[in-house]
């Protein structure tokens, strides 16, 4: 009888800890992607930082800054589109879940 209540209760909780699973992978994935990003935009910094010295002029340093700004905003969009994507992909998993679970228990008509 314990062994029937056990296995009850983990085939009613499987739906939350398929959910619980996909935050998880989904968390997993947005801390990669913004750990990239950071390092992107720090490897940016020091190379324009690196580059600065060889500027002669004005002219020379708002190129290397108009570099920087361009290559900082394609980082930028490119972490954005791939949280966003994350995102995305998280909650369809969720949807498909949530749905599953919903059809097992809702009335057959």
């Amino acid at each position: 009888m314990f062994q029937d209540m056990t296995k009850n209760l983990n085939q009613s909780m499987g739906p939350i800890k398929d959910l619980v699973d996909i935050q998880t992978r989904m968390l997993e994935e947005l801390t990669r992607l913004q750990m990239e990003c950071v390092k992107n935009c720090v490897e940016a910094t020091m190379l324009q930082t690196k580059d600065l010295p060889s500027c002669h002029s004005a002219e020379d340093v708002v190129s290397l800054q108009q570099k920087y700004v361009r290559e900082l905003e394609e980082t930028l969009r490119n972490a954005s589109s791939k949280n966003l994507k994350a995102f995305n992909d998280a909650r369809e998993q969720m949807e498909r879940v949530t749905q599953d679970a919903y059809s097992a228990f809702a009335p057959k008509k």
